[in-house]
């Protein structure tokens, strides 16, 4: 990986397809996959951006949410993470390059669909931590299906609950320990906008969660809480190969996208920490996604994220881009 000053470029910067079949069971492992993704372990370069900051992020063992534990413990922030038991193996190499920068790393395995659960997570990290400024309800379930009689109720009830029964009850637990000035990070997807036929669930829990931020955000703002979205593309994390496409699909996984590959957790992290504490205010209830440059429909009329407010790495796509890179199918 070359250093943050020099030029890249993009297209070959990171691994492309095909890759090799991996089949995993759900959830799966980051470190059984093959090529490993790239969550900033050597490549983010912290700058003190968030110092002394107390950070909860759910799913922080593997894909954006590791992304986001190792920027904001190189940005100075103490992370608890939230994680299932069987992913115990990611999540120690997480604490592991959180402490080495010095920062407290809180583990905190369960599952969160389990609503006593994710009240009792959000008690222990904030005893964890000493208090609590920065919460990223990023944990998901996706599995597809074919068919929608494929679509079992208890499929739909575990996704439902996985990415948006949670999300309610850890922001209800959160709310009376997030001071003004605090920031909400919550995990869509372009899903949202743009379904796939074989992601009928996840794809429906997405759109929630773009509608579920935009109403917190109305309801917050009178706290001086801030509550935003990023919502990625198609980016090579765990989900993929542990059930979340068909295996023939992992294989030529972001093949189509403008820069023929798919993105890696890395390259979401500077736009994790954009929405961060003490950023310029005027930011409620954005949906930050692109599709090689182009603004999500949710952006569209709005204004363009200051560049500056995130770490600047030339050789990735920053700010607004970094949210969904490789979206845009070429002709």
């Amino acid at each position: 990986m070359a250093d943050r000053l020099t030029m890249q470029d993009p297209r070959d910067q990171y691994p492309r397809p095909p890759f090799p079949e991996q089949p995993q069971p759900a959830p799966g492992l980051a470190v059984e996959m093959d090529p490993k993704p790239d969550h900033g372990e050597t490549s983010y370069k912290g700058s003190g951006r968030l110092a002394g900051r107390k950070a909860l992020i759910t799913g922080g063992d593997s894909g954006i949410g590791r992304a986001a534990a190792i920027a904001y413990a190189r940005e100075g922030a103490d992370v608890a993470l939230s994680y299932l038991p069987s992913e115990e193996k990611d999540a120690a190499e997480v604490a592991q390059l959180i402490e080495a920068e010095g920062r407290k790393a809180v583990r905190l395995p369960g599952d969160v669909t389990d609503e006593a659960w994710c009240r009792d997570l959000v008690s222990k990290a904030v005893e964890g931590l000493g208090g609590l400024d920065i919460l990223v309800v990023n944990a998901g379930r996706q599995q597809y299906r074919e068919s929608v009689g494929e679509v079992s109720t208890e499929d739909f009830d575990r996704t439902m609950k996985t990415n948006l029964y949670a999300l309610h009850w850890i922001v209800q637990a959160a709310v009376p320990h997030l001071p003004a000035g605090a920031a909400v990070i919550t995990t869509a997807s372009i899903q949202a906008y743009e379904p796939s036929a074989i992601l009928l669930d996840y794809a429906t829990t997405k759109a929630g969660i773009v509608a579920y931020t935009k109403a917190l955000s109305k309801q917050l703002l009178e706290k001086g809480i801030r509550v935003n979205a990023v919502a990625p593309g198609p980016f090579w994390t765990v989900l993929q190969p542990s059930g979340g496409q068909p295996m023939e699909k992992v294989v030529h996984f972001g093949e189509q996208s403008a820069y023929g590959r798919p993105g890696q957790p890395v390259e979401i992290a500077p736009s994790m920490c954009f929405w961060r504490p003490r950023r310029p205010a005027m930011s409620p209830a954005r949906s930050m996604a692109s599709r090689a440059g182009r603004a999500s429909p949710d952006e569209e009329g709005g204004p363009v994220p200051d560049r500056s407010a995130c770490q600047r790495q030339p050789s990735r796509i920053s700010s607004t881009v970094a949210v969904s890179i490789c979206c845009e199918k070429r002709s």
